[in-house]
């Protein structure tokens, strides 16, 4: 079996569509609607956390990552990047999200990461906290600063807000908006998975914006999982 994400190259990719129209008013009230999801979340990301800690043992013993482990933590951030797409992380779909953490590849916020046959003993001591800290700074401006209640704050809220006030009134999503949140929301996804142990390729200071994976052509069916012979 391989991924997409590893025959493009890429151990981490991100793709996502703009879906229009989308309705002016229904981001007002998805935080109200994603409440079970919310929910679900919460108790994954303990289950994220606790297959982390099994894994960093597991690699620093047999430099494997073990691939059931390995594909809840994938499912993980898949369930988490749709809602976020779907809410007030892009704002890019009315579609609600699937409880499922499978790679659903008729949604359009896809996410794939290339499973790593082996990985560095060495580097799994460091990377999570040493290596990652110039990125973790990072994500503190992209996520955090302001917090408007049930809205996230740091530069992707505020982009997002900007991209909710604009549609209000003019029904349209503007693109270059879209593809500059995208090109952030790629970055976490990146590091995410760096953090999570889950590739040893270091992530890129760099802004790759649009809802395709630069360098892998459209959007298409990107997350799909799918078995080549």
């Amino acid at each position: 079996m391989t991924t997409l994400a590893a025959s493009s190259g890429t151990a981490v990719r991100v793709d996502a569509e703009l879906e229009e129209p989308l309705s002016r008013w229904l981001w007002l009230v998805k935080w109200i609607l994603l409440i079970p999801h919310y929910v679900v979340l919460f108790f994954l990301w303990i289950g994220f956390v606790a297959v982390s800690v099994v894994a960093f043992f597991a690699i620093l013993f047999t430099e494997r990552y073990p691939r059931a482990l390995f594909d809840f933590s994938l499912g993980v951030l898949r369930w988490s990047w749709r809602v976020a797409y779907y809410s007030y992380g892009a704002l890019g779909t009315d579609r609600y999200p699937p409880f499922s953490l499978g790679a659903e590849p008729g949604y359009p916020a896809r996410l794939d990461i290339a499973y790593p046959e082996r990985l560095s003993r060495g580097l799994v001591l460091v990377k999570w906290w040493l290596l990652a800290i110039p990125h973790y700074v990072v994500l503190w401006f992209f996520l955090s600063g302001i917090n408007l209640g049930w809205w996230g704050g740091g530069l992707v809220g505020v982009l997002v807000l900007i991209a909710a006030v604009t549609l209000a009134f003019t029904e349209e999503y503007p693109k270059s908006l879209f593809d500059l949140v995208l090109g952030l929301n790629r970055w976490v996804l990146r590091v995410a998975a760096y953090a999570g142990l889950m590739t040893d390729s270091y992530p890129p200071f760099r802004l790759d914006m649009g809802g395709a994976e630069p360098g892998t052509g459209t959007a298409g069916t990107a997350g799909a999982v799918r078995d080549q012979p």
